[in-house]
């Protein structure tokens, strides 16, 4: 859940800037999309396996680009 405080002197369109700010950094629309339909459980093992490919290839070409 996004808080946002207001201090003294803020208006309200820097309040609002400062909630949407916030509410992008939490990832909350991702989180509300990926829950709007069900998703089986094989999708699920699939996205989570292709992501876990994509974390190990990145290292690799890291280090292929140093050994240049």
């Amino acid at each position: 859940m996004v808080f946002v405080s207001k201090k003294k002197g803020e208006s309200k369109d820097r309040l609002f800037r400062k909630f949407t700010r916030t509410f992008i950094e939490e990832n909350i629309v991702d989180d509300v999309r990926s829950k709007l339909f069900y998703k089986k459980p094989s999708l699920l093992r699939k996205e989570r396996e292709k992501e876990l490919l994509k974390l190990r290839r990145q290292p690799r070409s890291l280090k292929r680009s140093y050994r240049r």
